[in-house]
């Protein structure tokens, strides 16, 4: 929001080296994460912008034979609905699912208000939050009667196939 002359050369340089799709860098831009900084009130206007200007990139380079695309990214937040934040409360947890699905329908709807082409659930670690944000994704698409593509990007930590909380990939 205060630099985007700068994101949007990103967009475009990678753009112009070949890409079809650019995201939004939205990784931490939902209310939970942002609470964090006291900038909650800012999640819905940093994805709209933030899918805005990638879109404004490609609109500027695609073409009929190439068109291009904005994918809006949701990412981790940072707590874990699966995990305990405090070793000797193993069954405290400081986000609830609920409370997900509200963060994660406002970056929805923002990052769709913005121009986004795909929602991208990313860098996942841990499943439940996982079905919060995808669970989300599909009431914002009842919600406004559209859909978009869906993709989901997760974090494998070594070769037994496990998150960082610890799930496999098939849960």
């Amino acid at each position: 929001m205060t630099q985007p002359l700068i994101i949007q050369q990103f967009h475009e340089q990678n753009l112009a080296a070949g890409a079809d799709f650019v995201e939004t860098n939205t990784f931490n831009a939902t209310s939970i994460a942002r609470a964090d900084y006291a900038t909650e009130h800012l999640t819905y206007e940093i994805n709209k912008q933030s899918a805005a200007l990638a879109k404004k990139a490609c609109d500027r380079y695609a073409t009929t034979e190439k068109p291009r695309w904005v994918i809006g990214v949701l990412g981790p937040t940072n707590r874990t609905a699966s995990i305990s934040p405090d070793i000797n409360r193993p069954e405290y947890r400081n986000v609830t699912f609920d409370e997900l699905v509200v963060a994660y329908e406002e970056s929805t709807h923002a990052l769709l208000d913005g121009g986004a082409d795909i929602i991208m659930l990313e860098t996942i670690f841990d499943t439940l939050n996982a079905k919060a944000a995808a669970f989300a994704v599909e009431n914002v698409f009842e919600q406004r009667g559209e859909r978009s593509p869906v993709m989901v990007s997760g974090t494998i930590t070594d070769a037994s196939g496990r998150t960082l909380s610890g799930q496999t990939t098939e849960a």
